[in-house]
């Protein structure tokens, strides 16, 4: 059976993100799954590994305090080192040999010298804003194929390399398509429910919601997710039509996004113009309900056809108003049709063809 030796930027988690989406889907492959520890004290190293499916097995990493300034060479040298025989060992005891290595993240690019593999991938699904460019481009120079989650994306880094392929963002598109049977997390509620699901991250522009909440006493506005120090939460929690709910397991969400009549997305201000598809808009996109969407000026529309494009406060209320009475049925399907298209098997699919055309699986 082939091997992936996987360097993650997340954990093995209830709530996937798209590395560990992907791995599961992989066919045919024996899989390590390294991510980094969660803290200083984490001392998730020193367990056995889990295994989380009959493929896959996941090790926590040891913790060191990163970012190590590369300037203390002795320091980075030895954090690196670390690391890397910790790989090393767990390699040797799953009898791993020259595997495909997976890599997600820029600093990534410190282990390459210290491990033994047969080929390279670099996943990017984000702007590594807080590391040297260097790291970044070096890593894409070495890699053998280069997955990228936008086009925006590939453009950035076709500098570096001439073997990148667009790999969006995907959806769990049975979980998230089937709205029988729900259960209703809000009983007894009444009148519209407008929700979004996701971290309200520190910089997230939450400024419509506020106004939206204000105009629209009559509405309900669900939050559901981890909070960050966001300055729009104080006056949020201020309203009484406004309703925060904690993350939950993935397989739960779908029951949320059911409840509402209408689902919303927001902007991130540190990240104008950002190309990249969240999961989250496919997950919407598989309920079939309306969705209303922050959009930035002169933004190019992703789904004009199903979504609709919010610029301002005053709008975004407006769009949510025409989304209520939205005929039952009117775009759900073509809505549907999107994220059938982005479901992970896809895109593992079309990992698994690219990886073997090229000779690395």
């Amino acid at each position: 059976m082939k091997q992936i030796l996987c360097l993650s930027n997340e954990p093995w988690s209830s709530s996937p993100g798209r590395t560990q989406q992907l791995a599961v889907r992989l066919k045919d492959v024996r899989i390590l799954y390294f991510s980094p520890a969660v803290s200083r004290r984490d001392q998730g190293f020193r367990t056995r590994g889990q295994r989380v499916r009959p493929n896959v097995t996941a090790y926590t990493l040891p913790p060191i305090s990163f970012p190590v300034p590369e300037r203390y060479r002795f320091l980075f040298r030895r954090s690196w080192d670390k690391i890397a025989r910790f790989i090393q060992s767990v390699t040797a005891q799953n009898r791993f040999s020259r595997p495909l290595l997976w890599t997600t993240h820029p600093r990534h690019i410190h282990l390459l010298d210290r491990l033994d593999y047969n080929a390279l991938v670099y996943d990017c699904d984000r702007e590594w804003d807080g590391t040297p460019p260097g790291w970044e481009g070096s890593l894409a120079n070495a890699a053998d194929v280069v997955f990228a989650a936008s086009p925006q994306l590939c453009d950035r880094l076709s500098p570096c390399s001439a073997n990148i392929a667009l790999l969006p963002n995907g959806v769990n598109y049975p979980l998230f398509s089937s709205g029988d049977a729900r259960s209703d997390p809000l009983p007894g509620l009444r009148g519209p429910v407008l929700g979004r699901v996701g971290t309200l991250w520190e910089d997230l522009d939450l400024s419509p919601l506020v106004y939206a909440a204000r105009s629209r006493p009559e509405w309900t506005f669900l939050l559901l997710g981890r909070q960050e120090d966001n300055q729009f939460l104080p006056q949020l929690r201020q309203l009484p039509n406004v309703l925060f709910q904690k993350p939950c397991s993935l397989s739960a969400v779908p029951d949320w996004l059911y409840r509402c009549d209408i689902l919303t997305d927001f902007l991130r201000l540190d990240r104008p113009y950002d190309d990249v598809i969240p999961t989250r808009m496919y997950e919407y996109l598989a309920t079939g309900k309306p969705v209303v969407s922050m959009l930035w000026p002169d933004q190019v529309e992703q789904f004009p056809d199903v979504v609709y494009g919010a610029h301002d406060p005053q709008e975004f209320v407006t769009l949510c108003s025409h989304a209520l009475e939205e005929a039952p049925g009117f775009v759900s399907q073509r809505r549907q049709n999107h994220a059938r298209s982005a479901a992970w098997s896809s895109r593992a699919g079309q990992v698994t063809r690219i990886l073997e055309t090229a000779g690395l699986l």
